[in-house]
C-alpha cells in the first residue's frame, strides 16, 4: 500500500492509522468494504467536519460569556508559500479558524486589517476581547485601525515573539552606524555565538570527526533552526551539557589521529573547549539570558499564562 500508492511514510506514525489495523487485527468485520475515492473527498469529509464542529460546540459556546482572542500567525510552508493562521484561544483551548494563503500579496497594513477584520466578524465582534499578533512594525500600524474601529477589542503584542527579539538582539548584534555603541558593549556575545556555530560545523561536516563525536556523546549535536525561539541559547544550553564529552574527546589518541584534514581548523576548536575562560564566557551568557528564556518558555504554550508572566 505504502510503496505502490505513495503515502509519506510519518503517515505510519499517526496513531489513528495504528489504531485502525488494531482494531481490524481483533474484530471479525463481515463483508466490509473500504471507503472509496468519491466518498473520503466529499460526503465522508463533510460528515468529519460536522463532527469536528460538533466537538468544538462547547468551546465556542463558552466565547460569548468568557471572550476570546484572536491569534494571528504568519509562517511559510515547506514550498516557501506565505501563509498565514488564525486561531481563537480562550480558556477552553485554542481553536483553528482558517489558513489564508499570502502569495502575490503585498503583506501591508491594509492587507493584515482586512485579513483581521474578517475573522473578527467570522467569529462575531461581540466575543472577541483582544487581537494577539507579533511585535512587527506593520502590526503596530493594523492596531490603530483595529481599535479605532473596534474600540472594545485590545491588541496585544506576543510575549514570546517580543522575549524572542529580545534574546535575538542580545545575542545577534550587528555592527551598524545605528547602533554602533551597543554593538562595542555585546560584540562578545556574537563572537561567542559564531564560536558555538562554527564548532557544531567542524563536528558534523564531516563523518569520521562525527563518529568520534558519536563515540564520546550519547547527546546529538543537532542544528537549531534560526527560526525556533532562542535557538542560540538552545544550542548554547547543549554544548554545556557535554562539556565533559567534548573535552575528553579532545584530548583523546583519536582526536590528534584525525586533525591532520585540517589542521587550523582542529587547532582553534580545541583551544576554544579546553579553555576554561572561554565555558566562563558561556556560563556568564546563559546566567544573564535565564529570565528571558525562563519566561519564554513559561509563555510558550496553549495555556492561558498571562498572570504567570506578570509575576515572572
Amino acid at each position: 500500500m505504502f510503496y505502490t500508492g505513495g503515502p509519506p511514510f510519518h503517515f505510519a506514525r499517526n496513531p489513528n492509522y495504528r489504531s485502525s489495523y488494531a482494531y481490524a487485527a481483533t474484530h471479525n468485520i463481515l463483508s466490509h468494504v473500504p471507503p472509496g475515492y468519491n466518498a473520503l473527498r466529499t460526503t465522508l469529509l463533510q460528515k468529519e467536519r460536522a463532527n469536528v464542529e460538533r466537538l468544538f460546540k462547547p468551546i465556542k459556546d463558552s466565547w460569548l460569556a468568557n471572550g476570546v482572542s484572536v491569534v494571528f500567525d504568519g509562517w511559510a510552508d515547506p514550498q516557501k508559500r506565505p501563509l498565514i493562521n488564525i486561531m481563537a484561544a480562550s480558556d477552553g483551548g485554542p481553536v483553528f479558524i482558517k489558513a489564508i494563503d499570502g502569495s502575490g500579496e503585498f503583506k501591508g497594513k491594509h492587507f493584515i486589517v482586512v485579513v483581521l477584520k474578517d475573522a473578527i466578524k467570522e467569529i462575531g465582534h461581540e466575543k472577541v476581547v483582544q487581537v494577539i499578533t507579533n511585535n512587527a512594525s506593520v502590526m503596530k500600524f493594523a492596531r490603530a485601525l483595529i481599535e479605532g474601529e473596534y474600540p472594545k477589542i485590545f491588541w496585544t503584542s506576543c510575549a514570546v515573539h517580543t522575549l524572542n527579539l529580545a534574546l535575538k538582539n542580545i545575542c545577534a548584534t550587528k555592527n551598524t552606524e545605528k547602533n554602533e555603541v551597543t554593538y562595542e558593549e555585546c560584540s562578545w556575545i556574537t563572537s561567542i555565538a559564531d564560536d558555538t556555530s562554527f564548532i557544531r560545523v567542524f563536528m558534523m561536516n564531516h563523518s569520521m570527526r562525527l563518529a568520534m563525536f558519536n563515540e564520546f556523546c550519547l547527546l546529538k549535536l543537532l542544528q537549531v533552526a534560526d527560526i525556533r525561539f532562542a535557538s542560540i541559547v538552545i544550542m548554547l544550553k547543549r554544548l554545556k551539557l557535554i562539556k565533559r564529552c567534548l573535552q575528553a574527546m579532545a584530548i583523546s589518541d583519536q582526536w590528534a589521529f584525525y586533525r591532520k584534514d585540517d589542521v587550523g581548523k582542529d587547532q582553534e576548536v580545541k583551544e576554544m573547549i579546553l579553555s576554561d575562560r572561554w565555558w566562563d564566557v558561556v556560563d556568564y551568557i546563559l546566567e544573564f539570558t535565564a529570565p528571558i528564556y525562563d519566561m519564554l518558555r513559561v509563555a510558550d504554550t496553549d495555556r492561558p499564562c498571562l498572570h504567570l508572566v506578570y509575576e515572572m
